[in-house]
């Protein structure tokens, strides 16, 4: 049988598996509990949307087509043998 992770839950009294799941007869199990914490999880999110807030404020500036400018091939930072082409 292929190894693969299994959602389960513990009941109070066996573990149960969450998915369907046909397994024989003393199949090697590793059972890992998981922290009933998502402390870190929500400190990441909160870290990630202060971020973004950050990134894109409401002050931000609005950039347009008419914005962007012409390449100028002579101020590439690739030399002209090694610029990359459209292909």
């Amino acid at each position: 049988m292929p190894q693969m992770s299994i959602p389960a839950h513990y009941d109070g009294s066996q573990v149960l598996l969450d998915e369907n799941v046909t397994l024989r007869p003393n199949a090697r199990l590793i059972v890992t509990v998981l922290d009933d914490s998502d402390d870190d999880r929500e400190s990441f999110l909160r870290l990630a949307e202060s971020g973004l807030a950050e990134a894109y404020a409401d002050d931000e500036v609005e950039y347009t087509l008419a914005d962007i400018k012409p390449e100028r091939p002579e101020i590439s930072p690739w030399p002209s043998s090694n610029r990359p082409t459209d292909a």
